[in-house]
């Protein structure tokens, strides 16, 4: 049967000669007027990158975060390879991170020829604080958790384990944005943390980065860091890289900043309505929330009878743009085969051949989000 595709009030819309199919795609970036005129206003200026805006960004989500410092970058990955300079890492050193995450968060560690240690994870999908210890050496210099879909590690467990070690402890909170552990947003537990702007991430600037860290001389050493090692211009103080981010960016940043309430609000709600409406399916694990403020950057769910594959594709064919985050721990990828050995880390490996993420994003409409459950109970009936 052959498809096209047409425009339809608005929406993309798969069309056969018979039937009709919304697309719902997994991440849908909000851009509103405000955000349009804020990258004009910028324009309009003439000064397009490391001005006030990035000052004012800045400023702002120190304040929403409760920290010091809060430093914009070009990227999530360029955000945690700033932090791990701050913390002096250096070739031979190793850092312990989880396999279940984007590969960012390895690259970051590879970049300083220095060795990512992975550790299994829960069945939350956050590293396992009771694995760490043992894989602890005294090339060890910091952990690295993640606050994977949006959901904080456990900040107790692991603070403890980094303060009797001497260890740097690195929040990697890219997914994270808005998430709260007792209280504490994410960007406050550890010696630093870092975020992404990515466009499909829970506020977003196209692409972009953000480190905070209550430390100033961490602060300092990341300024000059990603502005080439300078601290005035031509006044290079140490090695650096150009990590510093446009203007339009910040603009587009600030905008989405000053409505994070609300769209953190409309992802809670939308995850609220899975987790009752797909209660009791055979064969699925739905995600916890642990007692914690989890912002569902991915709503993502266990299919444990082993046919989470053909799931994906029958969402497809019904126009639900559903994904698999991650397909592979790193330790079974290409680049870090070898650092851990297959069946070492066996929650990671299983759970990679379970997960899937459906469409969670604040601008999914009822309609929507009841075609996403009478397709999954359809087909997990």
């Amino acid at each position: 049967m052959n498809l096209f595709y047409s425009i339809l009030l608005g929406k993309v819309y798969k069309t056969t000669r018979t039937f009709l199919i919304m697309e719902i795609p997994i991440a849908r970036p909000f851009i509103g007027e405000e955000e349009k005129r804020a990258v004009l206003k910028v324009l309009e200026s003439g000064r397009l990158f490391q001005g006030k805006v990035v000052k004012e960004f800045e400023e702002a989500f120190a304040r929403f975060c409760k920290v010091q410092h809060a430093i914009l970058v070009s990227s999530g990955t360029s955000a945690l390879i700033a932090a791990l300079y701050a913390c002096g890492l250096k070739e031979g050193d190793e850092v312990i991170t989880t396999p279940f995450t984007f590969i960012a968060t390895a690259n970051a560690i590879m970049y300083f020829k220095a060795k990512p240690v992975f550790v299994d994870i829960g069945e939350d999908f956050n590293i396992d604080p009771s694995k760490i210890e043992e894989k602890i050496t005294k090339r060890t210099r910091a952990i690295l958790p993640v606050d994977l879909y949006g959901l904080q590690y456990d900040y107790d467990a692991i603070k403890r384990i980094a303060d009797k070690h001497k260890l740097f402890l690195i929040e990697d909170a890219c997914q994270a944005v808005g998430a709260e552990y007792q209280g504490r947003k994410a960007g406050t537990l550890g010696d630093l943390a870092a975020f992404s702007l990515q466009e499909s991430k829970n506020i977003m600037s196209g692409e972009g980065g953000i480190i905070t860290t209550n430390n100033p001389e961490y602060a300092g050493k990341i300024r000059d860091f990603i502005n080439i090692g300078q601290r005035t211009k031509y006044d290079y103080v140490g090695y650096g890289l150009n990590f510093r981010i446009t203007e339009m960016q910040a603009a587009i940043a600030l905008e989405q900043l000053k409505r994070i309430e609300v769209l953190t609000k409309k992802r809670i709600e939308n995850a609220h309505y899975f987790l009752k409406e797909l209660a009791g399916l055979p064969n699925v694990i739905l995600p916890s929330e642990k007692g914690t403020k989890h912002v569902f950057h991915q709503f993502t769910l266990r299919i444990t009878n082993g046919k989470r594959d053909l799931i994906l594709q029958k969402l497809g064919e019904k126009g639900i743009a559903a994904r698999v985050y991650y397909p592979q721990p790193l330790h079974l990828t290409t680049l870090y085969k070898g650092y851990s050995a297959e069946g070492s880390l066996p929650v990671a490996e299983q759970l990679a051949k379970e997960v899937i993420s459906i469409p969670v994003h604040p601008q999914l409409t009822r309609e929507e989000r009841e075609y996403i459950v009478k397709s999954l109970r359809e087909l997990l009936a």
